[in-house]
Order: structure tokens, then sequence, then C-alpha cells
């Protein structure tokens, strides 16, 4: 998604030529370009995919929603695996219209991973809760912090459910250090994008390019390295500003940045 203006077989082209290991890939250009194709596409350049995002938004009320949601995200599950990645990002989701008791929305996560992380383990996919900023709590992602994600991913096997770090979410959290600590072996994915001001009018896509905000991105970098992690790091960048541009430019850029404030 940082360089959505790019398709699949220019994205991996230009990820061969930088020297990009790896590619992070969305479920909505994969399903676009098909499934079995990206794998195929993808392998034959030579590079892993690291992550696929997303599945989640498991808070519905209703039994039909719910059953649909359910049947999203085994079908998610079914398309990391052929993909050849071993993680899948879930973005939980917000509160039910006419909802306001946040602890039950996270109790039916929770009763929505007990039926997804067996499902997952047999296909050898794993489960990274994602925790986004608080403001996102009513629409998107009523668990906000990464002690919530760890809440609710310690539930279960730690090589079934983890926990998705990314610094834009987390950076401002005075626990989030610990709470890195504290996941060691449930860091999944370990995502860089900064937090830049003053936020644009749609906050979904103002996330800073690597160096132009407030997160000490190489800290986190480190913290992570002390807790164990030896994953790939993704930078994950939802910019309209950025997306208006040459993509094999930005990506240019993002590969010299990641390099600079984060190594």
């Amino acid at each position: 998604m940082t360089v959505k203006q790019l398709g699949l077989p220019e994205l991996t082209e230009a990820c061969v030529r930088l020297g990009v290991p790896g590619v992070g890939l969305w479920r909505e250009p994969v399903q676009a370009y098909g499934t079995e194709a990206a794998a195929r596409l993808v392998r034959d350049a030579g590079l892993a995919v690291t992550t696929l995002c997303r599945g989640g938004f498991l808070t519905a009320v209703d039994p039909a929603l719910r059953a649909a949601a359910l049947a999203d995200n085994r079908a998610a599950v079914d398309e990391a695996a052929a993909l050849g990645t071993d993680t899948l990002v879930l973005v939980s989701g917000g509160l039910p219209d006419g909802e306001k008791d946040l602890h039950a929305a996270r109790e039916r996560i929770a009763d929505a991973l007990a039926e997804l992380a067996p499902y997952g383990a047999e296909r050898g996919v794993r489960l990274a809760i994602e925790p986004l900023h608080p403001m996102f709590a009513s629409d998107r992602c009523v668990v906000s912090t990464l002690d919530q994600a760890l809440d609710l991913a310690e539930r279960f096997p730690a090589d079934q459910v983890g926990v998705a770090v990314d610094t834009y979410h987390i950076w401002w959290d005075d626990r989030a250090p610990t709470a890195v600590a504290r996941a060691a072996e449930r860091i999944f994915t370990f995502q860089l994008a900064d937090w830049t001001t003053p936020l644009p009018a749609g906050v979904l896509n103002g996330r800073g390019q690597l160096g132009d905000g407030a997160v000490d991105l190489r800290g986190w970098r480190e913290r992570v390295d002390a807790a164990g992690y030896t994953g790939p790091i993704e930078v994950e960048l939802f910019n309209d500003d950025l997306w208006r541009g040459d993509g094999v430019a930005l990506l240019t850029e993002v590969a010299r940045r990641y390099v600079r404030h984060a190594l």
C-alpha cells in the first residue's frame, strides 16, 4: 500500500532492482490480479511475501454479519497460505452501530480468534493483532494499545496468535516499550511509519514518510530487536500526496530513508 500506484508486476520489479527482499501484500490488489498469479509472480521474482493484510473486523453482534466476517477471515487465511506467508494481519474492527461497550467488543474478537486461530494453524498461518491509534477505536479498531492486543493474543498459543507492532499507532503510548518486551515471541511483524502534524483532513491517509515526523524510528527498531524479533521490517505508508507521485521514485526514497532513519 505504500506504493499502491504501482501494479504488482511493477512493484516486484522495483523491489528486485532496489534489493528489497520482501513485500507485504494487501488482499484487494492480490484478488484483482489473482491470488495464484500473484503468488507465482512474487515467487518467480525471488521475493518473500512478508505478511498479508488484512483480516479482522470481528466485532459484529448480528449473527449473519458475524458469520460473514468469520468466512471472510478464513478466506484471508487461505489466501495467505497460497501466497506463502505465515502471517495474516488483523484490524480487529470498531464498535457496531449503536454499541458503546468496548470490553464486549473485544470479547467478541476473542471469541472469533478461538475459531480462527486453529484454522490458521492447520494452514501454517499466524494471526497478528494490530493495535490502531485510539482515534480509530470507534469505527475501525477497538484494540488501541499493544497491551490490549497482547491481552487477547495471550489467550492462545504463541505460535498461533501474536501482534503487529506499528510505530504509527503506538509511538505515543508510554507503556508500549514495556509491552514490546512483554510481546517477545509474539511479535509477528514490525511496521514503520512516521507521525506528522498537522494531520490531514483524511486522517487515515496521513502517515508520514520516514524521518518527517515525531517518531523515534530507530529507537523502536532497537526495542523490537531487544525483544528478540528477527523477522522482516515493513514500511507501511498511507498518504494521498505520496500516492500522486511516481511509484518507483517513492519506493526508492522509502528504501533510502529506511537505511537512514531505522537502521
